[in-house]
Formats: C-alpha cells, sequence, structure tokens
C-alpha cells in the first residue's frame, strides 16, 4: 500500500482522456487551471488512531479554506453561529483578505533560486534526541482518537446539504483493503487474501456507496481529485477498475484528466507494464508506490521482496505513459538496516529521480498491530542508528537537488509541492502535505474517513459492519466528530504552523476577533523552552519555526492540540508514532 502524476502538453482527445462516460456538463478544458499534486503516504500506518489513510489531495488554495474555516468561527464571535450560508459568504471575504496577506510574501519566494536547508541546519542530534515524543501527524485536528462511535449521521446529511458549500469542488477517496500479501511493518487497514474472488462483492457494494454518497449531494459540483487506495487498489482486475471508474462517473462529474488529480497507490510486484496502461487509459495521472528499502536482507525479513527491476519497470512505464508525477514512499528503523546498507538504497532512489519522495521513520507497535510481531525486535536499529540514518537521509536528498518539505517529504525543485511551500500556500490533509485545499472529500470503503464542512466521519472498520450497512441501504459511518469553534481556531494554528512555519498573530486576530496572546497566554509561556533550544522564534507578532525545529514541528504543534494538554514527556499518548 502506497498514493500519487498527465503531462502538461496532453490535450482533449490524446490518450490520457479518461475512458469514462463523461456528462455534457463537464467544463471545457480551458474552464479550470491545473490543480495541485498530490502528496503520498507510507505504506505504513505512523499515526495509530485511524487518521492517516491514503486520501486524495484536496482542492484549491490552502489559504481559501483557512479562510472559510475561519469566518465560520468568526461568525460566532459575531453572534451568528450556525448558519451555514452565513459562514461561507464570511469565509469568501476573510480568505480574500488572507490571500492577500500572504501573496506579497509568495512573490518574494517564488523569485527566489531554487534551494534547501541544508542537513546542517536541519539536523541537531541533541535536539531531535531531547524531543523525540510520542505525537500526532495531524493530517486532521482533532485527531481520529476524538472520533466517537456515538457520532450523529445526521451532522454529515446537514453538512453535505450546505448550500453554502456548492461553489466547491468535490474529491473521492476509495479505500480497496486487499493484499495478495502482507507486509510485516504494516499498520493499515487490510485484508490478505490470495483469492480474487473477494474483490467482487466488495465492489457491488462500493458501487452502491457511491449511489448512496450522491444522493447527500449536489452533484453539479465537479470531482476535481479522486484517489484509490488501500491495501492494494490494483488487487482488482483490469475490468473490476473499469467497472468502478465507470459507475463512479455515473453518480459524480468527473472533470476530464488534464483539470483533475486522478491518483492510485501501486504494488509494483504485481503492476505489469501493461497494467500501467490500463491505469492511464482509465484516466489516473499520478502515481505512487513503496519501495521501503532495496537491501535483499531486509525485504526478507518485512515479507515484502521487490526487486530493483521490477521498481524501474514500473518508474519507466509510468513515464512513458505520460503520468505527470511519480512518488516513491521508504521508511528506515526496519529490521537489519543500518546507514551504509540504507545510504545505497537512497543512492539508488535518486538515480531513479522520483517526482517526489516520502521517507518514514518506521512505528514498533506489535501490541496493536500482531504482525509486526513476526519481525526479531533485536535486529531493529537503535535510536542512534536511526537518528543517523535520518541524518544521512537528509544529507544525501539535499545534496541531490530535492527539497526538504517538511516532516518526511522531500520534492525537487520544480514539483508544485516545492512551489507551493516558496507560495506560502502548502497545506496538510489526511494524505500529508499537499498544495491545495477546499474540497470536501467523500471517503468511500472499509474505514474510509471523510471530511465535509466541519464534520469528519469515518466508515466502519470492520467487512462486516461496512457490508452491514450498505446492504441495509445506509451510509457505513460507524464515528465522527463535528468540530467546535475552540477546534476550528487550534486546526487552523496547527496547520498552520505545520505547513508554512510560521504564524502571524495578527492574521488570526482579524479573522477570529481575538487577541492572540491573551487567548493563547499558557500555550506561548510553554514555547519558551522550544525558544531557548532554538527550535522557534517568539515575538509580538508571531511564531517562526527555526531550522533546527523543522524536524520537530510536531512538538511545536503540540503545544497548541488542547486534547494533549501541552505534554510533551512521549509516555501519554503510546497509540501515536514518535515525533523522530
Amino acid at each position: 500500500m502506497d498514493s500519487d502524476g498527465c503531462k502538461p502538453e496532453q490535450q482533449a482527445g490524446l490518450r490520457g482522456s479518461p475512458k469514462i462516460p463523461q456528462r455534457r456538463s463537464t467544463p471545457s478544458w480551458t474552464q479550470r487551471t491545473p490543480a495541485g499534486l498530490p502528496s503520498g503516504m507510507p505504506g505504513i500506518a505512523l499515526e495509530i488512531d485511524g487518521a492517516i489513510q491514503h486520501a486524495p489531495q484536496l482542492s484549491r488554495h490552502a489559504w481559501a479554506e483557512f479562510g472559510r474555516r475561519a469566518a465560520d468561527i468568526g461568525s460566532y464571535w459575531l453572534g451568528k453561529w450556525g448558519n451555514p450560508a452565513l459562514c461561507h459568504r464570511a469565509a469568501a471575504a476573510f480568505g480574500a483578505a488572507l490571500s492577500r496577506k500572504n501573496q506579497g510574501n509568495g512573490s518574494a519566494r517564488l523569485k527566489a533560486p531554487f534551494s534547501s536547508l541544508s542537513a546542517m541546519s536541519l539536523f541537531r542530534p541533541d535536539l531531535l534526541t531531547k524531543y523525540d515524543a510520542a505525537g500526532p501527524r495531524y493530517t486532521s485536528y482533532p485527531t481520529a482518537l476524538q472520533f466517537t462511535d456515538t457520532f450523529d449521521p445526521a451532522h454529515y446529511h446537514r453538512a453535505a446539504a450546505d448550500p453554502g458549500a456548492a461553489s466547491a469542488d468535490l474529491s473521492l477517496y476509495f479505500h480497496i483493503p486487499f493484499c495478495d500479501t502482507v507486509c510485516f511493518y504494516c499498520g493499515c487497514n487490510k485484508i490478505a487474501t490470495k483469492n480474487r474472488a473477494h474483490a467482487r462483492p466488495y465492489l457491488d457494494r462500493l458501487k452502491r456507496e457511491l449511489v448512496l454518497q450522491a444522493a447527500c449531494f449536489d452533484t453539479t459540483r465537479p470531482v476535481s481529485q479522486l484517489h484509490w487506495g488501500g491495501g492494494t487498489p490494483t488487487f482488482l482486475s483490469h475490468d473490476e477498475m473499469a467497472e468502478l471508474m465507470a459507475a463512479t462517473a455515473e453518480s459524480f462529474r468527473l472533470l476530464p484528466d488534464a483539470r483533475a488529480e486522478y491518483s492510485i497507490e501501486v504494488d509494483p510486484r504485481e503492476a505489469s507494464a501493461e497494467t500501467i496502461g490500463v491505469l492511464r487509459d482509465l484516466g489516473f495521472n499520478r502515481l505512487s508506490f513503496g519501495v521501503q528499502d532495496f537491501d535483499l536482507r531486509v525485504q526478507q525479513a518485512i515479507n515484502r521482496v521487490q526487486p530493483l527491476e521490477t521498481t524501474q519497470m514500473v518508474m519507466s512505464a509510468a513515464r512513458a505513459e505520460g503520468f505527470k508525477s511519480v512518488s516513491v514512499d521508504l521508511i528506515y528503523g526496519l529490521p537489519h538496516q543500518n546507514v551504509e546498507s540504507f545510504s545505497r538504497t537512497l543512492d539508488t532512489i535518486i538515480t531513479l529521480a522520483p517526482d517526489r519522495l516520502s521517507v518514514f521513520g518506521y512505528a514498533h507497535m506489535p501490541s496493536i498491530f500482531k504482525m509486526q510481531r513476526q519481525m526479531d525486535e533485536a535486529t531493529l536499529p537503535s535510536p542512534a542508528v536511526r537518528l543517523a540514518i535520518l541524518e544521512r537521509v537528509i544529507e544525501k536528498l539535499t545534496d541531490a537537488g530535492y527539497v526538504y518539505i517538511g516532516m518526511d517529504h522531500f520534492a525537487l525543485p520544480h514539483d508544485e509541492l516545492a512551489v507551493a511551500q516558496r507560495a506560502g500556500t502548502l497545506h496538510r490533509n489526511f494524505q500529508g502535505y499537499s498544495t491545495q485545499a477546499d474540497c470536501d472529500l467523500i471517503g468511500l470503503g472499509v474505514s474510509s474517513i471523510g471530511k465535509v464542512g466541519d464534520v469528519y466521519a469515518q466508515n466502519a472498520k470492520d467487512m462486516a459492519g461496512y457490508a452491514a450497512a450498505i446492504d441495509r441501504g445506509e451510509l457505513a459511518i460507524a464515528r465522527g466528530v463535528q468540530l467546535s469553534t475552540d477546534d476550528r481556531l487550534r486546526r487552523d494554528i496547527i496547520t498552520e504552523i505545520m505547513c508554512q512555519f510560521s504564524l502571524r498573530f495578527d492574521a488570526f486576530e482579524a479573522a477570529y476577533g481575538i487577541r492572540f496572546e491573551a487567548a493563547f497566554a499558557s500555550e506561548l509561556e510553554r514555547l519558551k523552552s522550544l525558544e531557548a533550544d532554538g527550535l522557534v522564534k517568539v515575538n509580538h507578532d508571531g511564531i517562526d519555526v527555526l531550522p533546527a525545529g523543522r524536524l520537530l514541528v510536531r512538538n511545536v504543534a503540540m503545544i497548541f492540540d488542547r486534547y494533549l494538554g501541552g505534554n510533551l514527556a512521549g509516555n501519554a499518548k503510546p497509540r501515536f508514532s514518535r515525533t523522530i
């Protein structure tokens, strides 16, 4: 399981247009500007609370989403809370103002030469050791630990029917849980089976769920993003994949390939060059896959043997078929890894030149993920070796020209993720870092999470529960949360810190009618110890995450997490991965 790619010169009628039924209302090829490129997530759930999923990237400028959510809170302060239309109108005004404020900084960054922070400025082993703690990855706030099974699905239906959201695009995520074999490190929701017949009843239910979800929304809203994750989406046969894409087009208005992001996770071990061509014919234009490590001993220990030639074939086929972007995932901290062996993997990856790389630290939680018990803990690298591997990752990738985006993400300078970082429009959502936001995300399939308005909703995690709900003709929503005013405010603060490494008080004060230093006095007090260690700079204007603090940006964000109570000790939340 692994996320993401259409050449700009492709036009309507050429190969690359989705081979799916197109509605007559589909806009012309010139009506939209190209959407941003989604960021890949690893083949392991590093946030063990259900909030990580291989979800599609949300569309539009991050500041527009920021503005829409902020206006919801602003309406509260004005005594208007509860009127969705008022919230969306207020959001538009705030989003425009905040966008203007940010554009100046963005223009300056865009004119700067391509550059990345050096390994020396990023890597401080003393601080990384001191602040290594368990904490959320903040693909959402609140995290899925706050989802409850008492959540009323009526909240989801109301958010879906909100007339104020009619101008926003839709984003679809399909979870295909089946895997032919199981990777021992994996913590994702999956079903390991070699029986391909299991796909048919699941596919039939997905098609019925599409109809149920479409009934909740204004289906004139375009779908500008679609993602298949898992599991292994290519577990489906070519005909089954075509059937699912056609059913999607019957229920929702899919934009043409050149104006949308259609991404899929591929397991190179079972994806032939023909499969890559079929995926392109179906309209997918972004591709991602996991490598984890090229070392055979490591691959055998994690039960994922994937020869270099297999990876090279998929990469070459994706380029030949015109996929716009290829994203590759690596994992450090796996059995038998050391600095020298992982350096060889990095050298090989650099020669393959994927557009993006995600290099994740393995989260060993055998008490939660029983399959991880198949790996000998004695063969896992020590914390000191993990740090040394991370240092080598940063050194080699930045020397090779990759830009450090944040946390575990790197991109080539021309990649839209790097461009968004320079422009100050980087965003974060369920799939990690993203160029844009402001879609309503519809989750389809077992365990999928949706985000509609200010509601998070997750489908049943077990196949029996999911199947029973769909067979009753109901959505399979089993848990979720409706965000409070405080949740919205803190979500925007955390997003700003995680994405921009900077936060300006005046923007929040103008948006929410608060005095930031008064409203967050205790949080600013707790930041003083991080400031003393050179992780952040705090003044009366705002907060800046310094180079030494970028690898520890999760720790900075945790200060503003009400549900953690500012606890950075690392022992209170064992269901989260370590920040390093």
